[in-house]
């Protein structure tokens, strides 16, 4: 199907030069064929420990796609939201104060989704206070400062809150399946970061501040998962059988520049290389993951790493090993076809 270790290198190479801890590589085709290739260790601090395919990774911003814009679309699927309709249907009490002139009473579920909004990229929400619902009253009554349209963790942290109040219960309550859960993870876990503000390595708990601060599970991070986990979500959506054509077509068709719902398409410089089709989707996470799929091929792909492990504050090389590694991926599998 594919030289798992000819696409695997340039990961290789970064461990062995002590760039990143541990990485893992899993390739899926539409018709179930999979390699999987892993080196280096799971966690370095406060002990050494080999890195496994059953331990548990932080997806971080991965979750926006493999949870969140999942249970936004189904729901839209479901007919219990339209898209195109303001927040304010599953949250009525958005800037509940300011009713008449709140720009954010106007934002619909896809500008959301596809970050076509004014709000900042991140805010430090958890440096004001650490109880999970008083938070989310915060980001719900906040007057946010308006900007040019980015990338932002503010867009899923509303749409967490939508899912909440949609469907009374957490994010966790979702059936995602095998390999994939809000943590803690329940089996051996990937270590992150030594956390500045915990003040511990972290180990089985959400490495972002916000989501951490907000009760774990929140719209834009809190998901973990095995590279068996990811590659069995990624080949649902390769072969249909995860997600409707209407859910098809809104992750795969574009509503701002080269995002679509959820998810970016292929552009120049972007994450995946530059070597897969223009029918490819994907999204990173901060911790080092990401997840690829290349339609017109039949084909997706997953890097998972511990960039963070033991600290942020370090030039891993992650954004240049990603388009690195996309582009071995494409080549060997194209190779392989031959």
């Amino acid at each position: 199907m594919i030289d798992i270790d000819r696409a695997f290198a340039p990961a290789a190479k970064y461990v062995a030069e002590g760039r990143i801890p541990g990485a893992t590589l899993g390739v899926v085709t539409a018709d179930g064929r999979r390699a999987v290739k892993l080196i280096g260790h799971a966690a370095l601090e406060p002990e050494p420990e080999a890195l496994t395919e059953d331990h548990w990774f932080d997806l971080a911003s991965v979750s926006k796609v493999v949870a969140t814009t999942t249970m936004i679309l189904k729901l839209a699927d479901e007919g219990r939201i339209d898209l195109d309709r303001p927040l304010t249907d599953a949250i009525p009490d958005l800037r509940q104060y300011d009713v008449a002139n709140a720009a954010e009473r106007k934002l619909t579920f896809r500008d959301c989704l596809s970050h076509r909004t004014f709000f900042p990229a991140v805010e430090p929400v958890y440096t004001y206070g650490d109880d999970p619902q008083r938070l989310r009253a915060f980001v719900l009554q906040r007057e946010w400062k308006h900007g040019a349209p980015v990338y932002s963790d503010i867009n899923f942290i509303l749409l967490g809150i939508a899912i909440e109040r949609l469907t009374g219960q957490p994010l966790s309550a979702w059936p995602l399946g095998p390999g994939l859960s809000y943590g803690p993870p329940p089996g051996p876990a990937v270590a992150t970061e030594r956390c500045p503000w915990r003040q511990r390595v972290l180990k089985g708990e959400v490495h972002d501040e916000n989501a951490s601060a907000m009760g774990g599970e929140t719209g834009h991070a809190g998901l973990f998962g095995t590279v068996a986990g990811v590659l069995d979500f990624a080949r649902a959506l390769l072969d249909g059988s995860g997600a409707s054509e209407a859910m098809l077509w809104a992750i795969r068709t574009p509503f701002y520049e080269h995002r679509t719902c959820g998810w970016e398409r292929r552009f120049a410089g972007w994450s995946g290389g530059q070597a897969c089709s223009p029918e490819t989707i994907g999204h990173t996470g901060f911790t080092g993951t990401g997840l690829w799929i290349d339609f017109e091929r039949g084909l997706a792909w997953t890097l998972l790493t511990n960039r963070v492990h033991p600290t942020r504050h370090f030039d891993s090389g992650i954004f240049v090993l990603r388009p690195e590694t996309g582009d071995a991926v494409i080549q060997a599998f194209d190779e392989a076809r031959k």
